[in-house]
């Protein structure tokens, strides 16, 4: 996929995520815009999806984001707008933290940080002892870092040679209640990754070609980390690095203003 047409796919999940959060009157808007470009790249330019049955696997690992992921499905055709519809709806099947059952594409139950990752990494091994060229990539949000359950996954993954999993930090500054740094700081990240063996890169996250590099890099046989620099609320710019697009949620006239940006 070209670049113009990865900013495109990146627009429209924008686009769907203010439209599913207004709908809604849901929160974590300004997490699932910041993670938007990565998401354009994986589903636009890194994911293989044929035979379905041999997919690369994605986990949303950092899943109060899911409504990122449920516009990618939706732009990429591999759920109808009809059940894109249906979020956090009586009757829908979309909920506000993905349901592995709940729709194509949707490959972990997530919402507990920390959780995605480490299930990712079973797959991944999983894969690696059958033989299977299968892929997997899992997206975890900065604050998700801090979690312990994290640290385990970062001694299992080079121990088992998991060349096979790609992760994705979601590096926007911002989690809950302020700056990693002021709740629980974890750097020097890259030194730190690198330091439990992992192959790692950092990336301007909203730069489509610099993450399909990065991602398609070699890995020396180490799984990868991702560190991609993002900017919370990314592409409305009233939201951006603003804490309160962690929460609020999506008025009419907020909609308004931001619809008109993302024209």
């Amino acid at each position: 996929m070209s670049e113009l047409a990865t900013a495109e796919f990146a627009r429209m999940i924008r686009r769907e995520i203010v439209e599913l959060a207004h709908r809604s009157g849901g929160p974590h808007v300004g997490s699932a815009l910041s993670c938007a470009d990565i998401l354009a790249t994986l589903y636009g330019e890194i994911l293989r999806f044929d035979p379905w049955e041999e997919r690369d696997i994605f986990i949303l690992s950092k899943a109060h984001a899911a409504t990122a992921l449920y516009a990618a499905l939706a732009v990429k055709g591999i759920i109808t707008p009809e059940l894109l519809a249906g979020y956090c709806k009586n009757g829908g099947k979309l909920p506000a933290h993905l349901d592995r059952l709940s729709a194509p594409g949707i490959e972990c139950s997530a919402g507990s940080l920390g959780h995605g990752f480490n299930v990712g990494l079973g797959m991944a091994f999983g894969f690696k002892r059958k033989g299977s060229a299968q892929r997997v990539f899992a997206l975890v949000g900065d604050g998700e870092t801090q979690e312990g359950s994290i640290w385990e996954g970062a001694l299992f993954a080079p121990q088992h040679g998991l060349d096979n999993f790609t992760a994705i930090m979601d590096y926007n500054n911002l989690q809950g209640y302020g700056r990693p740094r002021e709740i629980c700081s974890f750097e020097p990240v890259i030194a730190k990754w690198e330091s439990f063996g992992w192959q790692v890169a950092a990336v301007d996250g909203h730069d489509h070609q610099a993450l399909a590099a990065a991602i398609a890099g070699p890995t020396a046989g180490k799984p990868r980390m991702i560190v991609a620099g993002t900017v919370k609320g990314k592409g409305v710019s009233f939201m951006e690095d603003q804490l309160i697009w962690h929460y609020y949620i999506v008025t009419d006239e907020i909609r308004e203003r931001a619809m008109q940006e993302l024209a």
